[in-house]
């Protein structure tokens, strides 16, 4: 009876409840569609790049092929069919247009062939190999160049540093290239090239296989786990706004004034309440599965994962059921409930890891992170999603979770107690 009176309750309110199911679809579909561009392949996005070419010589060619190569930058050179300089490429930029503009100065070719002709020839002298037939030149002064990058100010500083890291491996491989051929040319060694220019050191990932297939992180795989918490927890408000009605319109003296424990007041609300929350789940990843490959994203594959994914939720349900519990039981009114339940629940998110990762957090928010009952239950699914884990590898997580609910309610419940003794 107590869980029909709760159905009952949602019925009534036909509004919230598709609210409940509702606003979790819409928020995971969005969510996904704008993240999606971070876990694609950079090739499938390429980002449009301003270049200056002041030098018109072979490493300015070298650097325009490397960008085309690398598959991430698409090369603009002229802006309203004319041809960029520097103040017009820092004012695009400046202004937002672009994310990038790379200024590659005059007689950067000349002047980087010119210095490595004469440190070459210096340390050939102090061979003694240098060719005494040519005359020998004064050596001139050549002044340092630089390739000037212009960012967006918007531009995250990951993006920056990464781009400057690229464009730094770049200029060096081709100034080793030159220093290569400068001294092949000093030896008068031919054509054939007598140093091996190939990188010795290469760097390659390992990433973990099942059943002979790399398993590859993208945005779906973050974002189904991620939010089917968020919606998940977000039942705080309507279980809290639920009790502080039941008290305020008289429901509770009338239920407790029969022969029933409050426990089973709790375990109905528990019991219903869990029935939305594994629907809520149930859609999300659903969502994932056969709406999401129609929307150009990338299918959820929960092969052989579905039955630790369903327990995971299982207790993440628990866990927010037994805070809505609680702080139904705490407040007074539907204004304290229902602020401070969604605040709540948005903070516990946020430290939890929904919208941010764990490891790029400040050190200090990184171990206030272990708090939240969302955190637990997210490292619960990345290890069924993406490390491939068994029931003991997330029942920490889950006991967490358990615990969490349990505690709860055993101060829900003493809390009850003793206000009706008062």
């Amino acid at each position: 009876m107590s869980v029909q009176k709760e159905i009952l309750l949602l019925r009534r309110d036909f509004g919230g409840l598709v609210i409940l199911f509702v606003m979790p679809l819409v928020l995971i579909i969005t969510i996904t569609l704008i993240q999606n561009a971070t876990f694609k392949t950079i090739s499938d996005n390429k980002i449009p790049v301003l270049l200056v070419d002041n030098d018109q010589g072979a490493i300015a060619k070298t650097v325009k092929e490397n960008l085309d190569k690398s598959g991430a930058f698409s090369i603009v050179t002229q802006i309203d069919n004319q041809n960029l300089t520097e103040t017009s490429a820092q004012e695009a930029v400046f202004k937002g247009k672009y994310q990038l503009a790379i200024i590659i100065p005059e007689k950067l070719s000349i002047d980087l062939q010119a210095k490595v002709d004469q440190n070459v020839n210096k340390i050939l002298s102090g061979f003694g190999l240098e060719d005494s037939t040519k005359i020998q030149k004064q050596e001139v002064s050549i002044s340092q160049k630089e390739v000037r990058l212009y960012f967006d100010p918007a531009t995250q500083m990951t993006f920056k540093n990464g781009v400057k890291s690229a464009i730094d491996k770049m200029i060096s491989q081709i100034e080793t290239q030159s220093i290569y051929k400068t001294f092949q040319d000093q030896l008068g060694e031919g054509d054939e090239p007598i140093f091996d220019q190939k990188s010795f050191i290469t760097f390659k990932e390992i990433v973990p296989k099942v059943n002979d297939k790399e398993i590859l992180p993208n945005s779906v795989q973050h974002n189904v786990p991620a939010w089917s918490l968020f919606a998940i927890f977000f039942i705080v408000v309507p279980l809290s706004i639920n009790i502080v009605k039941e008290k305020g319109q008289g429901t509770q003296i009338r239920l407790i004034t029969n022969p029933v424990p409050y426990s089973l007041i709790i375990a109905g609300k528990t019991a219903t309440y869990l029935l939305i929350c594994m629907i809520q789940f149930l859609l999300m990843v659903a969502v994932g599965i056969y709406v999401f490959p129609y929307l150009n994203l990338p299918i959820l594959d929960v092969s052989g994962k579905m039955i630790l994914m369903i327990i995971v939720a299982l207790f993440s349900g628990l866990a927010a059921i037994g805070f809505g519990i609680l702080l139904g039981t705490v407040a007074k009114t539907q204004e304290q409930s229902a602020p401070f339940g969604a605040t709540s629940v948005v903070i516990l998110a946020a430290i939890g890891g929904v919208w941010v990762p764990v490891f790029a957090m400040p050190k200090i928010m990184q171990f206030v992170s272990h708090i939240s009952p969302m955190n637990w239950g997210l490292n619960a699914f990345y290890d069924v999603l993406l490390r491939n884990g068994s029931l003991a590898d997330i029942l920490p997580e889950i006991s967490c979770l358990l615990l969490f609910f349990i505690t709860t309610i055993t101060i829900a419940i003493l809390y009850d107690k003793k206000k009706r003794a008062v």
